[in-house]
């Protein structure tokens, strides 16, 4: 099964992210195909290289960076959400890459479901 998912909230401030993670991590091993997550309104902090979790803290960023690159998962940040935020192409962490809404949609046609987390 092809799944899409969109995340509303931003690290830290929200238990929505790490929710979409770990779903993320579960649809993977058992065989489903994660092709685009989608980071919207606050969600778009997700992808910030600048996060600095204490020591003893998740590091959320480094977790989706690291899923990018061991399962070619699409990490998408929404360009107006992001600009709102300070979140431009320069601060962002390894793995995600900016684009508009068309990539929301689009993963929404292509997926068989589209998984949202977040309000």
């Amino acid at each position: 099964m092809k799944i899409a998912v969109l995340v509303n909230e931003g690290p830290y401030t929200h238990q929505a992210a790490d929710s979409a993670y770990l779903f993320c991590k579960a649809a993977l091993a058992k065989g489903h195909e994660v092709m685009r997550v989608f980071f919207y309104h606050d969600g778009v902090n997700n992808a910030s290289r600048f996060t600095e979790p204490p020591q003893d803290d998740r590091n959320i960023v480094a977790r989706w960076s690291k899923l990018a690159v061991e399962h070619r998962v699409d990490l998408v940040v929404c360009v107006a959400a992001g600009l709102r935020r300070g979140i431009v192409e320069g601060s962002l962490a390894p793995g995600f890459r900016i684009a508009g809404l068309g990539q929301l949609i689009d993963a929404g046609i292509k997926a068989d479901r589209l998984v949202v987390f977040g309000d």
